[in-house]
C-alpha cells in the first residue's frame, strides 16, 4: 500500500474511533441522564452544537494549514452586538444580515493580513483580536441587551422541521457541511491547503501562493463567525457583547479531536464533525446533570488535551514498532553460504 493510502487509512481509523466514542456517549447518556433521550433535548442538542460545528468548517482548513484563529468567539460576539446596535437604530434585518456577515469577512481579513502580509504568528495575532473584538463589542453594545428581533426569524432558528425534533437550521448546515467536505478533499483547492500545511516553503515551490490561500481562509473564517453570530442572536433573541464567550476553545477542541493535527497537514472533515457531535453530547449530558460551566470548560481543555497527546502517542508507538520490526527482520534474515 502507498503511504499516501496508509495516511488516509489511519484518518479513517481515527474517525471510526471518534464516531465509536460519540455513540457510546450518547447510548450511555441515554440511559443514565435523565431527559437526555428525549426528542426536545435532542433538538436543544442540535442548536446547541450548530454554531461550533459551523465555525469548525472554515477552522479545519485553518489548522489544516498549521495556522489557528482563536478571535472566532469574539467575532461572534462582535457581529451580534452590532447586530443589535442597528436594529436598536432602526434598520431592517434585511439590511443588517448581510451587514454582519461583511463585518465578520473584515475582521477575518484583519486577521489574514497580520498572518500573511505581516507575516505576525497566528497564534498571537488572534489571541490580540480576540481581545480587542470582544473589547469592541462592550464599546458597541455595552453590558446591556438588545431583544424583540423579528419573530419570523426568530422562530425559524428555533423551530423544526414539521412535528420532527430536526431543526430548521440543520438543513442548511448540512449543506455547507458538504460543500467544504467537497473543496477539501476533491478540489485543487483542498490539495493545495494540505500542501501547505504538510511543508510551506516546499507548497510555494510548487506554485502554491500560500499567503494568498491563508488570507482568503481568515476571510472566509471571520464571515461564517459572523453568521454564527446572526444565528446565535436570533436563536436567543438578544444582542450581548459576550454572546459566544468562550465558544473558540470548543471549537478548536473539536477540530483536534476530530483527528486534525495541530501541526498541520492532515485532518477529515467527517472527523471533525464527528468530534463536534461527540463534544456537544459531553456537554449537553453534563448540563442536564447541573454541572457548572467553570466545570465544562474543564472538560473541554481536557479533551483538548488529550486530542493533542494522544494522536502523538499514537504515532510515536507505531514508529517505534516499526522500527523493531525492521530491526527484527533484518536481524532474522542471514547470508546463505
Amino acid at each position: 500500500m502507498s503511504d499516501t493510502g496508509n495516511r488516509f487509512g489511519r484518518l479513517l481509523s481515527w474517525d471510526a474511533a471518534v464516531v465509536l466514542v460519540t455513540v457510546v456517549v450518547v447510548l450511555v447518556a441515554s440511559g443514565a441522564v435523565e431527559n437526555f433521550g428525549t426528542s426536545r433535548n435532542f433538538t436543544f442538542l442540535l442548536l446547541d452544537l450548530l454554531p461550533i460545528a459551523l465555525i469548525a468548517l472554515p477552522m479545519t482548513f485553518i489548522i489544516v494549514t498549521g495556522e489557528i484563529d482563536l478571535s472566532v468567539a469574539s467575532t461572534l460576539g462582535l457581529t451580534s452586538a452590532v447586530m443589535g446596535s442597528l436594529w436598536d437604530a432602526g434598520l431592517s434585518i434585511e439590511m443588517i444580515i448581510p451587514l454582519c456577515i461583511l463585518l465578520g469577512a473584515i475582521l477575518g481579513a484583519v486577521n489574514g493580513f497580520f498572518v500573511t502580509v505581516l507575516k505576525l504568528p497566528a497564534l498571537a495575532v488572534t489571541i490580540g483580536t480576540l481581545a480587542l473584538y470582544r473589547g469592541l463589542a462592550f464599546v458597541v453594545l455595552g453590558d446591556g441587551a438588545v431583544a424583540d428581533f423579528p419573530r419570523d426569524y426568530t422562530s425559524w432558528v428555533t423551530g423544526t422541521i414539521g412535528d420532527g425534533p430536526i431543526p430548521n437550521v440543520l438543513i442548511p448546515l448540512i449543506v455547507v457541511a458538504a460543500l467544504f467536505g467537497l473543496v477539501l478533499h476533491a478540489t485543487p483547492v483542498g490539495r493545495s491547503v494540505f500542501a501547505a500545511g504538510a511543508g510551506e516553503q516546499a507548497a510555494r515551490f510548487a506554485g502554491i501562493r500560500t499567503g494568498r490561500l491563508k488570507f482568503w481562509l481568515y476571510v472566509v473564517s471571520g464571515a461564517v463567525a459572523g453568521v454564527a453570530g446572526v444565528l446565535w442572536t436570533l436563536r436567543y433573541s438578544s444582542a450581548r457583547a459576550d454572546n459566544g464567550f468562550g465558544l473558540e476553545l470548543a471549537v478548536v477542541a473539536a477540530v483536534l479531536l476530530g483527528g486534525v493535527s495541530i501541526f498541520g497537514g492532515k485532518g477529515t472533515l467527517p472527523g471533525v464533525l464527528a468530534g463536534v457531535v461527540l463534544l456537544a453530547s459531553l456537554q449537553n449530558a453534563l448540563r442536564l446533570q447541573d454541572v457548572s460551566n467553570e466545570a465544562l470548560n474543564i472538560v473541554t481543555g481536557v479533551l483538548l488535551i488529550v486530542s493533542v497527546l494522544l494522536p502523538n502517542i499514537v504515532s510515536s508507538a507505531r514508529t517505534a514498532l516499526r522500527r523493531r520490526n525492521r530491526a527484527t527482520a533484518t536481524g532474522a534474515v542471514s547470508p546463505e553460504r
